[in-house]
């Protein structure tokens, strides 16, 4: 089977009468997890994107509190999960302040994890990383926003 284009794909969509493309969404919310999520952002989050990240972080503090602390292996394995997590609702939201924030919070729990993450090279250096990627992704947003990140950003560094 040929995997037709975005492109395509749009110009087809247009010609469906309205019926036929809530039966395709729903058909698509049904084959995979990620695309219920996303309907779900879509319809009910979309809106309140305050509300949204206030959910994100309610679940990323779900994940913390689940992080087995007795080996740094288990400690990597867990916040890498919770690392991709965070990218999946970064990109429901398409909105660069909303993935910086995810990673700003991200990264306090992280300085907050016991034994800390400093002790060890591979956690380390996934933090150090994390640190420049919102860097990065701080440059791209507002005057004021990056003012506002950017201190946040300084508590984290020290």
């Amino acid at each position: 089977m040929k995997i037709e284009s975005i492109v395509t794909i749009k110009k087809e969509l247009k010609h469906l009468p309205k019926e036929d493309l809530l039966e395709l969404c729903l058909r698509l919310g049904k084959f995979k997890k990620e695309n219920k999520a996303l309907l779900t952002y879509l319809l009910f989050e979309a809106h309140d994107e305050d509300g949204y990240i206030a959910s994100v972080k309610s679940t990323l503090d779900e994940l913390f509190e689940g992080i087995n602390t007795d080996s740094y292996f288990y400690m990597k394995k867990t916040i890498r999960k919770i690392l991709r997590q965070i990218r999946v609702y970064s990109r429901y939201s398409l909105k660069k302040s909303t993935e910086v924030e995810l990673l700003l919070y991200f990264c306090e729990h992280l300085n907050a994890l016991r034994p800390s993450i400093h002790r060890n090279i591979t956690l380390s250096n996934l933090y150090q990383r994390q640190l420049l990627s919102i860097k990065k992704k701080i440059s791209v947003l507002h005057e004021d926003l990056q003012y506002d990140y950017n201190l946040q950003l300084e508590g984290l560094d020290r």
